[in-house]
Parts: C-alpha cells; structure tokens; sequence
C-alpha cells in the first residue's frame, strides 16, 4: 500500500506536524510513504525523511485545476492508492479523485475551534463528503458533528502522537533564569488567548518576581500580534515576557523551561501539550477541545475553566511554590503521554483503518 499525506502548508502547526509525523513514521510500515504540500512549504519541510516522497503543488487558488492534474500525475507514476488529507486540504483531494481511478480518500478533521461548532460552516463539507472514504477526527465532540451534521458513518477518532526531535539542532535560547521559566507553544492567534495569559502573569509578577514567560509560535504579523507587543511595551514586561518566533528545536526550547501551559479559548488535540508531556512538564491547560482526555484520569495537571483568571493564577502559584507536586505532576504526564498516546498505537491502529478502505 502507497499512502500520501496532503497539507497545506508545511509551517509549524499542529495539523502541519500531524501530517509530518504521519508521513515520517509510516514511512516504515508502507510501501510507499508520500508527503504533498499543496500552497506553501515551511520550516517542517526539512523535518522530512529522506525516505518520503515529497511533491510541491504550488496551488494559486481554491480550484486550481492545473495543481490538480499535477497531483494527478504524481499519484499516477507512484501508484499511490490513498490521499489522507489533513484539514482544508480535502478539496483537492476530491477532485484529484476524478481523475485517478480508485483513489481512496481519507479526511482528518483537525478543526481547532471544538466549542464552536454550531458556527462551523457545512454546505461545502456535505458536497464533497460522497467522494471520502472515511473521517478521521481529533476529539469525540467533533466525531459527533460528522456524523450529525455531515450524516457521515465511517467516522473514527484518532488520538495524535507527538515526537521530540532531538536531532535538530539546538539553536534556541531562551532568556530568564534557569528553573523559573514558563513556556507557552502556541502560533499567535486569537483562540489561543495570549493576552489573557500576559494579564494574569503579570500579577503572578508580584509574587514572583523571577519568574519569566515564553511565548513561541508562528507570527502573522496582524492586529492581534500588535495588540501582544503593544500590552507587553506599555506594561513594562519586556524583562519577563518574551516572544520568540516559530522554532523547530521544541525539544531544546522544553528542556530549558519548567512550567508548561495552554490558555486557548477553544483546541482540537492540541500537540503543544503532547510535547509537554514527553519534555516532563507540569502543566496548566484550559478545559477544552481534548486537552481533559490528553490529562488522563485522575488528571495529571491542572485543568482551568477558559477565561477564569483566577484558577489560572491559582494553579500557576501553585506549580511555581510547590516544586515537589509540580515534580510529581510532570512525571506523571509524562508516563501517561507514553502509554496512551505511543507512536505505536496511533499508527497500529491507522494501518487498520487503511486496510478497510
């Protein structure tokens, strides 16, 4: 069996690094592991093995008919069987379908706003689903709106796995002081509430000082990037808030950080707190999309409800005074990543779903 993974990009995202991580690992278990990105490469790219075909689309538009032939082709002269295409991918996924025969399409929906899916768009999604083989999903809430909204059948949730590279070169240094540092991995948008996490930090501060907060993820260079820069300048946080760029070396940035947290408004499965966990942080995350599932039961971290600014101080004080039951926190998830959310597994379980089509 030939499988290519298709994205639309190859930037440092969550859904980029799912079809990464795919493309990588199956690249052992298939005869054929294929990676496509459709609009845009990206720092992930060089994160490839060797062993992974790799195609470039250069797609121009939402319909680009040209592109399409081109994956055609490409799918064509390597005998690929099965497009797994991750997010807004999916169209070009369908339409490569009318000119390759039998070409089975699966679909992962990585969609990241969970708590809003009443708004989430679905006239598109119900005209393309006829020619999908099968949904892949993130969370049980969106398996549910599949087949609901989408009257889609074969739909199953998939765990995602994360990978700390610890080939990449070390280039990042984070500044601070060593065991006082919080990390926050999360591309600079809205839904992942930064500003929120700048404000309670900031009275977090008084109390300790020392303290400093790490920012790293992909900037878009917009308003709400401004709005970050803009709070930080005007409260004089430059000596304990720092921003740093989208970064490869995550398992360098990790190992210099002490505290991991994630204040989004909404999440799919969020990696971030994979890579948490397998880095041995204590965490802070707020109650949504999967984050409580990737926590385990009896939870190995501190959940808060999103938006409560006082549960978020709380449990930051908490891990920050309390070095033996941030200690017993971070090792625990670390176990529990492991376990329950192995390479192993994922992909076991995939090639199954492969083999049903």
């Amino acid at each position: 069996m030939k499988v290519l993974q298709l994205i639309d990009t190859l930037n440092a995202g969550g859904a980029e690094r799912v079809a990464l991580n795919y493309a990588n690992e199956l690249s052992q278990h298939l005869d054929g592991s294929f990676l496509c990105a459709t609009r845009q490469e990206g720092s992930l790219k060089k994160q490839l093995k060797p062993e992974v075909g790799y195609l470039f689309l250069r797609k121009k538009s939402a319909i680009d008919l040209a592109a399409v032939i081109r994956l055609a082709r490409y799918v064509k002269k390597y005998q690929i069987g099965v497009i797994h295409a991750h997010g807004t991918s999916f169209m070009t996924a369908v339409l490569c379908k009318f000119f390759v025969r039998n070409l089975k399409i699966v679909w992962h929906d990585h969609y990241g706003k969970s708590e809003e899916l009443e708004n989430r768009p679905v006239f598109i999604l119900k005209i393309v689903a006829v020619f999908i083989n099968l949904i892949v999903v993130v969370n049980p809430l969106l398996k549910s709106w599949c087949k609901t909204k989408l009257k889609f059948k074969k739909v199953i949730y998939l765990a995602n796995f994360s990978v700390l590279d610890t080939s990449i070169p070390a280039t990042t240094v984070l500044y601070g002081t060593d065991e006082k540092r919080i990390v926050c991995l999360a591309n600079f948008r809205h839904q992942k509430n930064h500003l929120f996490l700048i404000s309670v930090f900031e009275e977090l501060l008084k109390e300790f000082p020392e303290w400093t907060l790490h920012l790293a993820g992909k900037n878009f260079q917009d308003e709400y990037f401004q709005q970050i820069q803009q709070y930080i300048d005007a409260n004089h946080l430059q000596k304990n808030v720092f921003i740093y760029d989208s970064r490869d070396d995550i398992h360098h940035i990790l190992s210099q950080s002490d505290v991991g947290v994630l204040v989004s408004k909404s999440e799919g499965f969020p990696l971030a707190l994979l890579e948490y966990g397998l880095a041995g942080l204590p965490v802070v995350v707020t109650n949504v999309g999967e984050c409580a599932g990737i926590l385990g039961n009896p939870p190995q971290g501190l959940l808060i409800e999103s938006g409560n600014a006082e549960q978020l101080k709380a449990s930051l004080s908490l891990l920050l005074s309390d070095k033996k039951e941030a200690s017993r926190l971070g090792e625990g998830l670390k176990k529990h990543v492991q376990t329950a959310f192995s390479v192993e597994k994922v992909i076991e379980k995939l090639l199954i779903c492969y083999g049903e089509l």
